[in-house]
């Protein structure tokens, strides 16, 4: 039965409203009778229709079942005037969470989630940012991951790195500082840097990263790393920076052979890459398109290795991208190349369909091989001038070096290919499959020949690249070599920020006791002139780094001859479109060498 009190019986309600709860135990009353009530506790609601009283025993509503004296139902609900039906409609809105009524909550900071339901089930005010936790003693905060941008990578603060400049036929970019960013392995985390760097990052001696350590150059979290045996966490985040060299590339311009609202085709020359990779990445197409003819953010349809030249089409939107991309995929997409080949090539049609196995993806070698993937290509021969035949190729798969793999299992191997048409293969080079090789004789049978030529450029690759089998010791002079970040996708960042080229960090440090790391070098000579090709040729003033050891080495630059290989992608066409591109002058029927 519910009993209902008046003012003068209960003289504590005599300064409340009209109709108010008691403050139960552990909570703060309002002071001001007028401000909104406390929010009750959730264990107080109960559904509607819910008897007066919980059930003993710790199935009420209460914790453990214990129901406080001060909370007894006769003391819930006061009202100066009413019946019992009045105070029995107040009682059930207070059980049910309608009353007393509740200030809204305040909105919630930026970056902040919206409250969730408490664990009662009723929703509490937004938290306050997490707290930084107290760390033990000896232990290393670590932030965490930042978010990437999901856009294009690269933008006007990546092309502003460097400069070009051309020399002897080719195009050459300044050495420039560059920051390598990666996020802590899965693998890495418990190991120290020193073991990391002794492993995995092996194109320079240990002595290289140490001193790169003292100038400040390896940062940790964004701050300084002076010990390399710190020990790595999850979510590390790792920056390198570096004086970065690139290959030069010939100094064909790209021609622009289509651009509208949708696509951009251009006719690529030999040599470069068509994004960065490896130790390219100004000398590379998509670089050039920014710097140059302003064409940013574009979208990658297909690729052509390095060494083929011909038509390559890039589209301005993601959904342009979309669309040819999947009639790539349903092979819907007519592709055409034409090569020129050795010996005499015959004059039907010829049909190959060897799989096709990769050797190595670092230096980029493939071959047949009955465990490889299935590969289709129809080749036709055009001409013969005796020595050499030009050859129609249509790829109706895209496995990589297709077409070269297959030209080489039949016997006619491209004229100037660097690697399908070495001795390293063995007297047949290749023909019908038949090597005498394991793929590791191989390779350094490929590597020799190149290195007893000097063009292991032409490759790409320098030789502390292919030095990972070596012995690493800890010792000042190590020869412990690592691949850069860039030349794994795994350790590629797509926020890699510029460093500024004329700052110097090895001011405020010595580096070591060699004197030749104590301050840059620089060349002193400006000046410019044309060259035999009537190009302008420049020599720029440009710092020399102590640290780095492509500083210290005068490689012989390769001749623009030896850029160009004998492959051409000639003709692509879809569904919608058809583009082409000039018959390249080796193609030509009256050609000779």
């Amino acid at each position: 039965m519910l009993r209902i009190w008046g003012p003068k019986e209960n003289p504590a309600h005599l300064a409340a409203p009209s109709c108010a709860l008691p403050t139960p135990i552990g909570a703060r009353p309002c002071r001001d009778p007028g401000a909104p009530r406390w929010p009750r506790p959730a264990a107080l609601l109960g559904p509607r229709g819910a008897s007066d009283r919980p059930r003993e025993g710790g199935g009420g509503a209460w914790p453990g079942g214990d129901w406080p004296q001060r909370l007894a139902p006769r003391h819930c609900v006061t009202a100066r005037a009413g019946g019992a039906v009045w105070a029995a409609r107040l009682y059930r809105l207070a059980w049910s969470g309608a009353w007393p009524p509740r200030p809204p909550l305040p909105p919630p900071h930026r970056g902040m989630a919206e409250p969730g339901p408490g664990p009662s089930g009723d929703k509490e005010e937004a938290a306050p940012a997490p707290k930084k936790r107290r760390l033990a003693v000896g232990e290393r905060y670590v932030p965490p991951p930042r978010k990437l941008s999901t856009g294009v990578s690269f933008g006007a603060a990546h092309f502003a790195e460097t400069t070009y400049y051309f020399e002897g036929g080719l195009r050459k970019v300044r050495p420039y500082y560059f920051d390598f960013c990666t996020y802590c392995k899965g693998r890495w985390v418990g190991r120290s840097l020193l073991q990391v760097f002794s492993t995995e990052f092996r194109a320079q001696p240990l002595a290289y990263y140490r001193a790169a350590a003292r100038a400040g150059r390896l940062r940790l979290n964004e701050e300084p790393v002076r010990d390399l045996d710190i020990v790595l966490k999850n979510n590390d985040f790792l920056r390198n920076t570096v004086h970065r060299h690139e290959p030069p590339v010939t100094a064909q311009p790209i021609q622009i052979l289509v651009e509208d609202n949708e696509v951009v085709v251009v006719d690529k020359p030999s040599s470069l890459p068509v994004h960065p990779c490896g130790r390219f990445r100004h000398n590379t197409v998509i670089f050039i398109l920014g710097k140059e003819h302003d064409l940013k953010e574009l979208h990658t349809i297909h690729r052509l290795d390095r060494m083929t030249s011909g038509v390559l089409m890039f589209a301005k939107t993601a959904e342009v991208s979309k669309r040819i991309d999947e009639q790539v995929r349903e092979r819907q997409l007519e592709k055409e190349y034409v090569c020129r080949v050795l010996g005499e090539f015959p004059e039907h049609e010829v049909v190959c369909e060897e799989p096709i196995l990769v050797v190595s993806y670092k230096v980029g070698v493939c071959r047949v091989d009955p465990k490889g993937k299935f590969c289709k290509t129809i080749f036709q021969r055009l001409s013969y001038n005796g020595k050499t035949s030009v050859v129609k190729c249509l790829p109706h798969t895209g496995r990589t070096h297709q077409i070269r793999v297959h030209l080489q299992y039949l016997g006619h191997p491209i004229v100037n290919d660097p690697i399908y048409n070495m001795e390293a293969w063995g007297p047949d080079r290749g023909k019908g499959g038949k090597i005498d090789k394991t793929d590791e004789e191989l390779l350094k049978a490929l590597v020799e020949e190149h290195r007893s030529k000097q063009s292991l450029d032409i490759l790409g690759i320098l030789e502390e690249d292919l030095n990972s089998n070596a012995e690493h010791k800890d010792c000042g002079s190590s020869s412990d070599c690592a691949k850069s970040a860039q030349a794994d996708p795994e350790n590629s960042c797509p926020a890699m920020d510029a460093m500024d080229p004329k700052r110097n960090d090895i001011a405020d440090c010595p580096l070591s006791s060699n004197t030749d790391l104590e301050t840059p070098e620089k060349k002193t000579e400006l000046s410019s002139h044309e060259n035999q090709d009537g190009q302008m040729r420049e020599e720029s003033s440009e710092e020399k780094d102590p640290l780095c050891a492509e500083c210290k080495i005068t490689r012989q630059d390769p001749s623009p001859k030896e850029l160009v290989m004998y492959l051409h992608a000639l003709r692509y066409k879809g569904a919608e479109f058809e583009y082409c591109s000039k018959m390249p002058e080796w193609a030509m029927e009256d050609w000779e060498e």
